[in-house]
C-alpha cells in the first residue's frame, strides 16, 4: 500500500495505511480520519513504516551541533530535519498503538488520534521552517530511531510508559534546550517554533501519565521503570538540564523528577 485508500472507511483502516504509505504527501497532510470504528478488530503490529524511495536510511545520526555550528542555516536545516522525522515517527506510532492495542478503552484510542493530529500540524511547522532555511523533508538521511524501540511494547502499558512518559518527557528538556541554541545562535524563529513544540507537548505526556496511573494504579518512579523494556533505560528519557516546570505541568510529582534526574545506570 503506498497511499490511502479511500474506499477504506475505517478509523483502523486509515491507521494502518498512514503506517504503511510511502507517500510523503500522504504522510504529510493525510485526508480526514473517518468517524467509522472497526466493531472487532484483530490486533495488527507493523514492524516498519513505509518510507518514500529517494529518501536516505542510516543507522547512526550525526551528533547535535553546537551553538557555533547552529550559525549556518545549513546546520540548523539539517535538525530541523531530524526533528521533522521525530515527529513523523511520533504521528506513525500512534497509529501504530491503534492498531497494536485494539482492546484498549475507546476513549485511550481516540486520545493516540488527537496526539497523532498534533504531530502532524507540528510536522507542517518544521517544514515551513525548512523551506524558510532553502531546504526540505528528504534533504538530510534519516534514522527511524523510535521505530526500532518502541514496537518491541507488549501492552499498552509499556507503550504509554515508553513513548508518552519516556521519549515525549525526554523532548519537553530538549525542546527547551534546543530553544536557548537556535536563540544563541541568532535565530529566534527556530527558537520560538521549539517553545511552541516544547508547549503542545505537555498535554502528550499528561495523557500517557493519566492512562499509566488508571492502569497501574501508580505513578511510581520505579513502577514506570519496570515497564521499560531492557536495554532501555531512564538515561535516553531526560535532557540536561532537566526542564522540571514542564514536567509538573505534565502532572509528574517531585518525587518522580527527582527520581529521574537522579537515575544513574548500575
Amino acid at each position: 500500500m503506498t497511499a490511502l485508500d479511500p474506499s477504506r472507511t475505517t478509523v483502523e483502516a486509515w491507521a494502518e495505511a498512514y503506517v504503511r504509505t510511502e507517500d510523503l504527501a500522504t504522510k504529510l497532510a493525510p485526508p480526514p480520519i473517518p468517524p467509522i470504528w472497526d466493531d472487532a478488530p484483530a490486533p495488527l503490529r507493523i514492524d516498519q513504516p513505509g518510507r518514500p524511495a529517494r529518501f536516505l536510511r542510516v543507522r547512526r545520526a550525526r551528533r547535535s551541533p553546537s551553538i557555533e555550528a547552529l550559525r549556518s542555516p545549513a546546520r540548523r536545516a539539517e535538525l530541523a530535519h531530524t526533528f521533522l522525522h521525530h515527529e513523523l515517527q511520533a504521528a506513525e506510532l500512534m497509529a501504530w498503538a491503534l492498531l497494536a492495542f485494539p482492546e484498549t478503552p475507546r476513549a485511550f484510542r481516540v486520545g493516540l488520534l488527537g496526539v497523532l493530529r498534533d504531530e502532524v500540524r507540528h510536522m507542517a511547522l518544521y517544514r515551513d521552517y525548512l523551506e524558510s532555511l532553502g531546504s526540505e523533508y528528504g534533504a538530510f538521511p534519516v534514522r527511524d530511531w523510535f521505530w526500532e524501540r518502541v514496537p518491541s511494547c507488549p501492552t499498552a502499558v509499556h507503550f504509554v510508559a515508553l513513548m508518552g512518559i519516556g521519549f515525549e518527557g525526554g523532548n519537553l528538556d530538549h525542546t527547551r534546550r534546543f530553544a536557548e541554541r537556535f536563540r544563541a545562535a541568532g535565530d529566534p524563529r527556530g527558537a520560538e517554533l521549539q517553545e511552541t513544540i516544547a508547549e503542545e507537548e505537555v498535554p502528550h505526556v499528561r495523557f500517557a501519565l493519566s492512562w499509566f496511573r488508571r492502569w497501574t494504579r501508580s505513578d511510581e518512579f520505579e513502577t514506570w521503570r519496570s515497564y521499560l523494556s531492557p536495554p532501555l533505560t531512564p538515561t535516553v528519557m531526560k535532557g540536561s538540564p532537566m526542564h522540571r516546570a514542564s514536567r509538573l505541568r505534565a502532572g509528574m510529582s517531585e518525587g518522580f523528577i527527582d527520581a529521574l534526574d537522579a537515575w544513574n545506570p548500575p
